[in-house]
Protein backbone atom coordinates (compact mmCIF):
# COMPACT_ATOMS: atom_id res chain seq x y z
CA UNK A 1 0.00 0.00 0.00
CA UNK A 2 1.45 3.50 -0.63
CA UNK A 3 2.27 5.74 2.05
CA UNK A 4 -0.34 8.40 0.49
CA UNK A 5 -2.78 5.47 0.81
CA UNK A 6 -1.77 4.35 4.35
CA UNK A 7 -2.36 8.06 5.38
CA UNK A 8 -5.66 8.36 4.57
CA UNK A 9 -6.29 4.73 6.20
CA UNK A 10 -5.46 6.19 9.15
CA UNK A 11 -6.80 9.76 9.15
CA UNK A 12 -10.52 7.29 8.12
CA UNK A 13 -9.61 5.24 11.43
CA UNK A 14 -9.04 8.61 13.64
CA UNK A 15 -11.96 10.06 12.54
CA UNK A 16 -14.15 7.30 12.62
CA UNK A 17 -13.40 5.50 15.62
CA UNK A 18 -14.69 6.58 18.90
CA UNK A 19 -12.87 6.22 21.58
CA UNK A 20 -15.34 4.14 23.85
CA UNK A 21 -14.73 1.26 20.98
CA UNK A 22 -13.26 -1.78 22.89
CA UNK A 23 -12.31 -3.91 19.94
CA UNK A 24 -11.87 -3.17 16.23
CA UNK A 25 -12.40 -6.22 13.89
CA UNK A 26 -10.59 -6.21 10.39
CA UNK A 27 -9.46 -8.86 7.66
CA UNK A 28 -5.67 -9.74 7.82
CA UNK A 29 -4.00 -6.98 5.46
CA UNK A 30 -1.44 -5.66 7.18
CA UNK A 31 -2.00 -1.93 6.87
CA UNK A 32 -4.81 -2.46 9.53
CA UNK A 33 -1.54 -3.04 12.16
CA UNK A 34 0.56 -0.37 11.60
CA UNK A 35 -2.74 2.22 11.01
CA UNK A 36 -4.29 1.26 14.06
CA UNK A 37 -0.73 1.44 15.95
CA UNK A 38 -0.09 4.99 14.55
CA UNK A 39 -3.63 6.97 15.49
CA UNK A 40 -3.43 5.70 18.93
CA UNK A 41 -6.75 4.30 19.24
CA UNK A 42 -7.24 2.29 22.39
CA UNK A 43 -9.53 -0.32 20.70
CA UNK A 44 -7.89 -3.80 20.63
CA UNK A 45 -7.16 -4.73 17.56
CA UNK A 46 -8.41 -8.13 16.53
CA UNK A 47 -7.72 -10.26 12.97
CA UNK A 48 -9.68 -12.74 11.20
CA UNK A 49 -7.22 -14.10 8.84
CA UNK A 50 -8.96 -14.40 5.50
CA UNK A 51 -6.24 -15.47 3.92
CA UNK A 52 -5.84 -18.82 5.09
CA UNK A 53 -9.36 -19.13 4.65
CA UNK A 54 -10.53 -18.13 8.93
CA UNK A 55 -13.84 -16.30 9.00
CA UNK A 56 -14.20 -16.56 12.41
CA UNK A 57 -12.41 -17.09 15.80
CA UNK A 58 -14.51 -17.36 18.74
CA UNK A 59 -16.20 -13.87 18.77
CA UNK A 60 -14.30 -12.29 16.34
CA UNK A 61 -15.12 -12.23 12.54
CA UNK A 62 -16.39 -9.40 9.73
CA UNK A 63 -19.14 -11.42 8.75
CA UNK A 64 -21.77 -8.56 10.16
CA UNK A 65 -19.83 -5.48 7.99
CA UNK A 66 -19.54 -7.61 4.96
CA UNK A 67 -23.41 -8.93 5.29
CA UNK A 68 -23.96 -4.96 5.68
CA UNK A 69 -21.95 -4.08 2.38
CA UNK A 70 -23.32 -6.77 0.24
CA UNK A 71 -26.89 -5.13 0.91
CA UNK A 72 -25.71 -2.21 -0.09
CA UNK A 73 -24.24 -3.47 -2.91
CA UNK A 74 -27.44 -6.04 -4.28
CA UNK A 75 -29.49 -2.46 -3.66
CA UNK A 76 -26.70 -0.19 -6.04
CA UNK A 77 -26.59 -3.43 -8.52
CA UNK A 78 -30.42 -4.60 -8.11
CA UNK A 79 -32.64 -1.96 -7.19
CA UNK A 80 -30.95 1.64 -8.27
CA UNK A 81 -28.63 0.32 -10.77
CA UNK A 82 -26.90 3.19 -10.11
CA UNK A 83 -26.79 6.09 -7.20
CA UNK A 84 -25.54 10.04 -6.77
CA UNK A 85 -22.80 11.09 -4.41
CA UNK A 86 -25.44 14.11 -3.80
CA UNK A 87 -27.91 11.43 -2.12
CA UNK A 88 -25.17 8.53 -1.26
CA UNK A 89 -26.22 9.30 2.48
CA UNK A 90 -29.55 8.23 1.38
CA UNK A 91 -29.02 5.43 0.18
CA UNK A 92 -27.13 4.00 3.18
CA UNK A 93 -29.83 5.36 5.29
CA UNK A 94 -32.10 2.76 3.04
CA UNK A 95 -29.47 0.48 3.31
CA UNK A 96 -29.05 0.67 7.05
CA UNK A 97 -32.90 0.76 7.91
CA UNK A 98 -33.31 -2.39 5.99
CA UNK A 99 -30.30 -4.41 7.40
CA UNK A 100 -31.38 -3.23 11.16
CA UNK A 101 -34.74 -4.31 10.39
CA UNK A 102 -34.14 -7.76 8.55
CA UNK A 103 -35.83 -9.78 11.20
CA UNK A 104 -39.00 -7.22 12.02
CA UNK A 105 -41.90 -9.53 11.45
CA UNK A 106 -43.66 -5.87 11.29
CA UNK A 107 -41.52 -4.58 8.96
CA UNK A 108 -44.32 -3.72 6.38
CA UNK A 109 -46.49 -1.91 9.14
CA UNK A 110 -43.65 -0.08 10.47
CA UNK A 111 -42.54 1.26 7.34
CA UNK A 112 -46.19 2.23 6.32
CA UNK A 113 -46.25 4.08 9.61
CA UNK A 114 -43.36 5.89 9.52
CA UNK A 115 -45.00 7.53 5.90
CA UNK A 116 -47.84 8.17 7.22
CA UNK A 117 -46.15 10.24 9.67
CA UNK A 118 -43.03 11.53 7.28
CA UNK A 119 -42.85 15.12 5.72
CA UNK A 120 -43.37 14.94 1.97
CA UNK A 121 -40.36 16.17 0.16
CA UNK A 122 -40.96 17.55 -3.90
CA UNK A 123 -39.53 16.31 -6.38
CA UNK A 124 -37.89 20.01 -7.43
CA UNK A 125 -36.65 20.19 -4.10
CA UNK A 126 -34.87 16.74 -3.76
CA UNK A 127 -33.49 17.60 -7.18
CA UNK A 128 -32.22 21.17 -6.37
CA UNK A 129 -28.32 21.65 -6.79
CA UNK A 130 -27.87 23.02 -3.88
CA UNK A 131 -30.01 20.30 -1.93
CA UNK A 132 -27.86 17.45 -0.11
Amino acid sequence: MRSGTLEKLEKYIRENIADDVEILMTDDLGQYRGATRRTGTRAKHKTIMHSIDLYVNGDVHTNTVESALNLLKRGVLGTWHRISAKHLQAYCDEMCFRFNNRKNLYLFRDTVLKLISSQNIEYKELMAKDAA
